[in-house]
C-alpha cells in the first residue's frame, strides 16, 4: 500500500495556500436589509387620476426579500413632475390600507411637498418616511399618482426603490474590504452652521457636498448647489424640516444622468465597497458622533462618508462641526464609535451617483446592482 503522506503534503499545502489569499468581504451570515431597484414600469397598471393631466400607477405585488418590518421608498422623477406615493402590505389573512409615504413637488405653490402624519392602525404607523409594521411580513402593492408641468406635459418616472429592513435581526460583522483604507475622496468640505438661517441643516448640507463632488467629477458646474437652495428645495412641510431622507435623494435624481435612493445596509464594510468604487455615501447616525455626548435628546444627524484611513477609521465630512471654534468638516471617527452612532438608523444612507456608474458587487442585496 503507498504511503499517505504525499496526500497529506498536499493538502496541507493547498490550506496554507488559501490562508496566505488576502481577506476579502463576505457578506453577513444574517441579512437585516433588502432592497428592490426600478426602471420598467410597463408592468404597472395605468389608470387616468382624478386631476386633469394625472396618470395612478398601480404596481404588481412585489416579493419583500426578507422577513420586514420597516420600508421606506424612494423614487427619481424629472423636473417640474409631482407625485403622491402610497404603499400596502399584502398578506394571506387580509390586506393593510394603502399608506400614504410622500408627496411630493418641487413647486410647492402648485402642488404639496409634504409628509403625512397621523396614520397609525393595527397593522402599522408611517414615522415621516418610514412604513413601520407591528407585524413583520407580507408582500407590498404601490400605488403612485403623477402629474406632469402641465396638463399636456406627461410625468416622467426613471426610477423608483424599496428598502426593506427587519428591524429584529442584527447581523454578525462582515470582513473588511481593506481595498478602501487609505482611500480618501476628494468631497468639498461645507458647515451648515455657516447659514444662519439653518434650522438643522445636515442634510441638505451633505446633499450639497456630494453633489459638488459630482459636479467637479463629471464636469458638471450645475451640479453645484449652494446649501439654502437644497434646504428650501426639500423642505418637508408637514415634518418641518429638511431630513425627510427620499425627499433629498429626490431632488438629486431629478437631475439628469444621476440616480440617487435610500437604502439600508447590513454592515461597514459595504461603505468600504462604494468608497472603492469613488462614490461618497451619506450616512444617518446619531447626534451623539459630532457631540460626544451619551445622554440627552438625540436627533439625529447626517455626515458624509468620504473614505477611511489607512488603519480602517472613518473620514467623515461631518456638516455639524463648531462654526464658533472654526472645527474643519473633516473629521476622522473612530471605527467602532461610527459603528454605533450608525445604528440609530439600522444603516440608513442615501446613494447618489451617476447612472453610468458600474455599481460594486452587491454581495448583501442592499442596492441597485445594474
Amino acid at each position: 500500500m503507498s504511503s499517505p503522506l504525499p496526500l497529506i503534503a498536499l493538502l496541507t499545502a493547498l490550506l496554507l495556500a488559501g490562508c496566505a489569499v488576502p481577506r476579502r468581504a463576505s457578506a453577513p451570515a444574517v441579512r437585516a436589509t433588502g432592497f428592490i431597484g426600478l426602471r420598467d414600469f410597463s408592468h404597472f397598471i395605468r389608470t387616468p387620476g382624478t386631476n386633469a393631466g394625472e396618470i395612478v400607477l398601480t404596481s404588481p405585488p412585489f416579493k419583500a426579500p426578507l422577513d420586514w418590518d420597516e420600508l421606506v421608498v424612494s423614487w427619481n422623477s424629472a423636473p417640474g413632475d409631482h407625485l403622491t406615493i402610497e404603499a400596502r402590505v399584502l398578506r394571506l389573512d387580509h390586506f393593510t390600507k394603502y399608506y400614504t409615504l410622500g408627496r411630493w413637488s418641487d413647486d410647492p405653490s402648485q402642488y404639496p411637498r409634504e409628509s403625512v402624519p397621523r396614520q397609525t392602525d393595527p397593522d402599522g404607523t408611517v414615522k415621516t418616511d418610514t412604513l413601520i409594521l407591528k407585524r413583520p411580513g407580507g408582500d407590498v402593492q404601490l400605488r403612485l399618482t403623477l402629474g406632469g408641468k402641465d396638463t399636456n406635459t406627461p410625468a416622467n418616472l426613471k426610477y423608483l426603490a424599496l428598502s426593506f429592513c427587519d428591524s429584529r435581526q442584527r447581523p454578525d460583522p462582515a470582513a473588511t474590504n481593506s481595498a478602501a483604507w487609505g482611500k480618501i475622496l476628494p468631497v468639498p468640505e461645507l458647515r451648515q452652521g455657516d447659514y444662519p438661517e439653518q434650522q438643522g441643516w445636515c442634510s441638505p448640507t451633505s446633499l450639497s457636498m456630494v453633489l459638488a463632488y459630482w459636479g467637479k467629477i463629471l464636469k458638471r458646474p450645475e451640479l453645484n448647489r449652494p446649501v439654502p437652495e437644497v434646504a428650501h428645495a426639500i423642505h418637508d412641510t408637514a415634518f418641518d424640516g429638511t431630513g425627510n431622507w427620499p425627499f433629498n435623494t429626490a431632488y438629486a435624481g431629478a437631475f439628469p444622468g444621476l440616480r440617487a435612493y435610500v437604502t439600508r445596509f447590513n454592515d461597514l464594510s459595504e461603505l468600504e465597497d462604494w468608497i472603492n468604487a469613488g462614490v461618497p455615501v451619506i450616512i444617518s447616525v446619531s447626534s451623539y458622533l459630532t457631540n460626544d455626548r451619551r445622554s440627552g435628546r438625540d436627533n439625529g444627524h447626517l455626515i458624509v462618508c468620504a473614505g477611511f484611513t489607512a488603519t480602517g477609521d472613518f473620514v467623515a465630512n461631518d456638516p455639524g462641526v463648531s462654526v464658533k471654534r472654526n472645527e474643519s468638516a473633516r473629521r476622522v471617527y473612530p471605527r467602532a464609535r461610527v459603528i454605533e452612532a450608525w445604528k440609530k438608523s439600522k444603516n440608513a444612507v442615501y446613494l447618489i451617483y451617476p447612472e453610468s456608474l458600474k455599481p460594486p458587487r452587491n454581495r448583501s442585496g442592499t442596492w441597485d446592482a445594474k
